[in-house]
């Protein structure tokens, strides 16, 4: 498990720092002379027909919606190994990050909506700075080196996983559109039959596969996000058949280098570019910007902290062995960088309204996921041993 847990997270700070590259070289696109050629590549229309069955959408959308579904699937199965049989199958493990996420998620929404309150267009807004970017947070911990334990890596895991939970049931209820009665009913003929699948021992992946497509293709038509599709299918391949083996760490370990290298990195280069055109100072206090820094920036790590310490001193949960409340702290800021998973929800709460909330909420997401980054950076830098671990 601790050998499963070490190459899960190397993977994952390699990919953040992809992620950084991504980031930078959209916003590079996007401020040059070849910004009508990126804009114009993400608006190309792609169309998919079969017989009476029709999906055309730009580019950005079929990354958004398809490519992102993949990435849900991964974390699926990441969120079902860890609650059957990782850092969160127990009360004891999954105790302080739970609290943790739950603070991590509450209080930057509460800082997003104090300065929103007002305006119902930019309310719809209030989950952006509640997610964490696992990736990139690994990622930024990732260049201390073995200086940091393995403990608050694993805490940072869970947490953030957690979190992952959180914001899929925000975009499941809040975040769906009109739906539409015939296709829920495919979808839901789907998932019985996957269901049904489990429960019949069924290891390998193809029909699993098939029925995938069809759930993607009826939760896309339905109204519902359809990248909650890869969020069920996870859950519905087994953990372990009967013979021993895993279908769900197998494909966990296959999709997890294409996430990491391709999917992540891909979605950000889409959805980072922001046109720095028009912007002032005065772009930084708008409600939408300055409610999500400060969401990333002091939301995040209050909750965070405040839950955690509140979850201790009431003896529910306890610190992790070897772990202080010196490096919980920075760990905490570390938590505001929302870069992915902020996106994401902003593309989905101002998907029909105007493009400049779009903006705003993508300045604040840069600005707020950058300012945790350097604080918390520098703070476990600080508070570490200054010689590596063995």
């Amino acid at each position: 498990m601790e050998k499963a847990i070490k190459n899960f997270l190397s993977q994952e700070s390699a990919g953040g720092i992809l992620l950084m590259g991504a980031v930078v070289l959209a916003m590079i696109f996007a401020n040059s002379p070849v910004a009508g050629l990126y804009e114009g590549l993400l608006s190309t229309e792609v169309q998919v027909r079969v017989g009476s069955l029709d999906i055309d959408k730009p580019l950005l959308l079929w990354i958004n919606d398809g490519l992102m579904a993949l990435f849900f699937l991964l974390i699926g199965l990441e969120v079902k190994r860890e609650l059957l049989e990782g850092a969160l199958s127990s009360r004891s493990k999954a105790s302080l990050p739970t609290f943790a996420a739950i603070g991590g998620m509450v209080f930057p929404a509460a800082f997003y909506l104090i300065f929103n309150m007002s305006n119902p267009e930019t309310q719809v807004g209030w989950a952006i700075p509640a997610a964490t970017d696992i990736a990139f947070a690994l990622g930024i911990m990732a260049l201390l080196g073995n200086r940091v334990p393995v403990a608050l890596k694993v805490f940072l895991l869970a947490l953030a996983i957690i979190d992952d939970l959180g914001v899929i049931v925000i975009i499941a209820l809040f975040y769906s559109a009109d739906l539409s009665m015939v296709s829920l009913i495919v979808a839901g003929i789907s998932i019985a039959l996957m269901v049904g699948l489990n429960r019949k021992g069924v290891s390998s992946l193809i029909p699993y596969g098939l029925l995938g497509v069809i759930l993607w293709i009826a939760v896309l038509k339905s109204g519902v996000h359809a990248t909650l599709a890869g969020v069920i299918i996870a859950f519905c391949i087994p953990l372990r058949a009967k013979d021993g083996s895993s279908p769900s760490e197998h494909l966990e370990h296959s999709l997890h280098p294409w996430s990491t290298f391709l999917i992540l990195p891909v979605f950000a280069f889409a959805n980072a570019g922001l046109s720095l055109s028009g912007m002032t100072m005065a772009s930084f206090v708008e409600p939408i910007t300055i409610g999500i820094i400060l969401g990333l920036v002091l939301g995040k790590p209050v909750g965070v902290l405040l839950m955690s310490w509140l979850a201790v001193k009431m003896k529910w949960a306890e610190l992790p062995q070897g772990v202080t409340w010196g490096q919980i702290a920075p760990v905490a800021v570390m938590c505001g960088i929302g870069f992915t998973m902020s996106v994401f929800i902003s593309s989905l709460a101002f998907e029909t309204a105007p493009a400049a909330f779009g903006d705003y909420a993508r300045l604040g997401i840069l600005t707020g996921s950058l300012v945790a980054a350097l604080i918390g950076y520098f703070w476990l830098d600080k508070v570490l041993p200054k010689q590596a671990r063995k």
